[in-house]
């Protein structure tokens, strides 16, 4: 009820105001000004609840007029007067949406919520008034049947087959009536994922373990600090909480000896959008895959994924499963042999069990201190946020010359964000940078990066992106700042990499710029910045003791290099379960008839998943998968792909130099700068010289 109350309200603030009532609000609503901000960062203090809706119903409003002046142009059409004309369309739509979008994830509300369950289904339908044009398809057509006699350059080229592909896969070339079923389905999976998302945000949420002080028996002070914290937010006097946000849960379960609290929390995790409440994302996840089914094959794709993976770099199912089935046997076995060794871990302390997937990270840990004297609690001093993040920055400059310099005049839109403007090796200022590390409940879980303006150079109008990275570290509490652990430390630098990918784009359409690429290349980029984070030489540059400002001592670099294969058994099966699961969801040829959880537990069984690990994304809460009508659906293997041209990657700066000069400048001109103006094979070829080997990937993991 609360949820159709918000969705009314949001309506209303639209439809119920007079004419001079919408004229005066425009006049009041930041969206319609030319932003006087520093670099023409969004007023954040200026914008309003209220300011989206107008906004968004007078932008699609003033696109489609662009759109029908494109499309009944009695000229012949030009790159120039179709395409061209379309990308610098919709200044007022693109304003709004970068807005309320990366706000909807990073600082949501109720309001927001209501307004976005609202705006999702008619962006879409919007989105259909445009690629469902058959005056402006046909233009395209004809430029694009044409193509080989309008001396396009390579840009212009790839931005016209990609608008054709985008036509032809919206539908454009079907019946009328098919059409209108297309419509009727894209409405369909917007509300869908709209409602997954917010369902997972929700669980997320709600899930909280009030402990005694006798229940903290094996955690460390800070987590015993964070767990205080907690308790003091929620208003529990004398009390410690631990929720399902990640770093709430994994230090949580990595040393608390109380294994039934350990169980209850990480079921608290595993079990989201499973709990046959209002929450729950069985349903929506079955749907979901039976629309996209039924749209897929309206547009004569046998599934899902045939139609997803056209424009990915592995452009076919066989070519996905090949790559997952390659790996899988091998880190399956691993995994196996890293549970053995923990059951016996569980035995030497007088402990009979099965390892479960409560037991993995507690016992994991146990036997890191045991092979490789290294313990977390070790490593997280010389890993303070601050650091980390300088680290990253220092990265950039050794590389590109880059630097980033702190502002304090530049719009936020919470007090954790961090601004920054960022040039070039000869100080011309390239792009900002905002950064949003640590967690608070408005914020989907996770870590990511976007952008609120895009780089573009159309016409000789430079303009420069602004470009953000949000995280769900733990805020610092006391005397104590925020420490990362070796995972979160490698997933800021992650981020960071596709921060990089938007920075550093020098591309004339924005639609093609920065990170817009094809799925399972976009990762390559940001997975490629997590070799440096625990390499020595990059260590002594960034991880220092935050209490006495030593560096990281050899033998402490030393430890973490020898562990460095640890537990990949674990990691890898965690990730590809999560990737077969997506497969098979989006693989079926017919609509899936029974629950979520068995279809669910049919995939695992297929592959032969062990009962000590659960994929790292269950279906209740498979964001990736469906809190997006697209999304990283029959997609999720991107991460294993990018790895492998990561891995041979990184192998050119092993060989060359960490901090190679010409090894980075070929990176930057052949991969970082294009955005998606090339073949993405292409790219990578003219960096490496030659395709990517799968060793390196196996090498890097021990599997060979």
């Amino acid at each position: 009820m609360k949820k159709l109350l918000y969705v009314i309200a949001a309506v209303a603030l639209f439809s119920c105001q007079t004419q001079s009532e919408n004229t005066e609000m425009q006049t009041e609503n930041p969206f319609y000004q030319e932003w006087q901000t520093p670099y023409g960062v969004p007023p954040f203090d200026q914008i309003k609840d209220e300011h989206y809706m107008q906004a968004f119903e007078d932008g699609m409003a003033q696109q489609l007029e662009e759109v029908n002046a494109i499309a009944s142009n009695e000229e012949e059409p030009t790159f120039e007067n179709t395409i061209t004309a379309f990308e610098k369309s919709g200044d007022l739509l693109n304003k709004v949406s970068n807005v309320f979008f990366n706000l909807t994830s990073a600082h949501t509300n109720d309001s927001l919520q209501g307004i976005s369950r609202v705006i999702s289904p008619r962006l879409s339908a919007h989105s259909d008034n445009i690629f469902l044009n058959a005056d402006f398809y046909a233009r395209v057509k004809a430029l694009f049947d044409q193509r080989e006699e309008l001396d396009l350059t390579i840009e212009q080229a790839k931005l016209l087959d990609n608008y054709n592909t985008r036509f032809v896969r919206a539908g454009a070339a079907l019946s009328v009536e098919e059409q209108a079923k297309m419509r009727e389905l894209n409405g369909q999976l917007s509300s869908l994922s709209v409602a997954f998302g917010e369902n997972v945000l929700a669980e997320t949420n709600k899930f909280e373990m009030v402990l005694e002080e006798g229940d903290l028996e094996g955690l460390p002070e800070s987590v015993i600090n964070a767990g205080a914290e907690a308790a003091k937010e929620r208003g529990y006097k004398g009390k410690y909480v631990f929720t399902t946000h990640r770093p709430s849960l994994y230090p949580f379960i990595t040393y608390s000896t109380n294994r039934e609290l350990r169980e209850k929390l990480k079921k608290g995790y595993i079990n989201r959008g499973d709990n046959d409440d209002e929450n729950d994302n069985k349903e929506l996840a079955r749907q979901l895959a039976n629309v996209r089914l039924e749209k897929a094959q309206l547009l004569g794709y046998s599934t899902w994924a045939d139609y997803v993976l056209t424009q990915r770099m592995l452009d076919t199912p066989d070519k996905v499963y090949n790559l997952l089935d390659k790996v899988w046997p091998a880190a399956l076995e691993a995994a196996k042999k890293e549970r053995d060794l923990m059951k016996e871990m569980a035995a030497k302390e007088g402990v009979d069990i099965d390892i479960m997937p409560w037991d993995w990270w507690y016992y994991a840990e146990k036997i890191k201190k045991e092979q490789y004297d290294l313990d977390e609690n070790e490593i997280r001093p010389y890993l303070k946020v601050d650091n980390v993040i300088n680290g990253t920055f220092i990265l950039a400059n050794k590389l590109f010359g880059m630097t980033f310099e702190e502002q304090t005049n530049i719009p936020k839109y919470h007090d954790d964000v961090r601004t920054y403007t960022v040039k070039n090796e000869n100080g011309e200022l390239i792009g900002i940078y905002l950064s949003d590390w640590f967690y608070r409940s408005s914020k989907r879980g996770g870590a990511w990066m976007n952008t609120y303006r895009s780089q573009s150079n159309m016409e000789g109008n430079k303009i420069i992106p602004i470009v953000t990275n949000v995280g769900n570290f733990t805020k610092p509490t006391g005397d104590t700042p925020s420490l990362l652990s070796q995972s979160e430390a490698t997933t800021l630098f992650h981020e960071f990499g596709h921060a990089l990918h938007g920075l550093l784009s020098e591309c004339t359409y924005p639609s093609i710029s920065g990170t817009s690429t094809p799925r399972d290349f976009v990762e390559f980029p940001s997975q490629v910045m997590e070799n440096w984070v625990f390499e020595p030489e990059m260590l002594a540059l960034y991880a220092f003791h935050y209490e006495t400002g030593e560096v990281m001592p050899t033998e402490l670099v030393e430890k973490i290099k020898n562990a460095g294969q640890f537990n990949q058994g674990f990691g890898t099966v965690e990730y590809m379960a999560a990737s077969y699961l997506d497969m098979a969801y989006h693989t079926v040829t017919e609509p899936i008839t029974i629950g979520a959880g068995e279809f669910e537990e049919a995939a695992m069984d297929e592959i032969g998943m062990i009962d000590a690990i659960v994929p790292r994304y269950r279906t209740g809460y498979f964001s990736h998968a469906f809190s997006n009508p697209e999304g990283y659906s029959a997609g999720y293997y991107s991460y294993l792909n990018s790895e492998v041209m990561d891995a041979d990657a990184f192998g050119a700066f092993k060989e060359n130099g960490l901090f190679d000069k010409e090894t980075a400048n070929a990176y930057r001109e052949h991969i970082l700068s294009k955005g998606g103006t090339r073949d993405a094979m292409e790219m990578y070829v003219n960096f490496r010289g030659r395709e990517p080997k799968f060793e390196g990937l196996l090498e890097r993991r021990g599997f060979n």
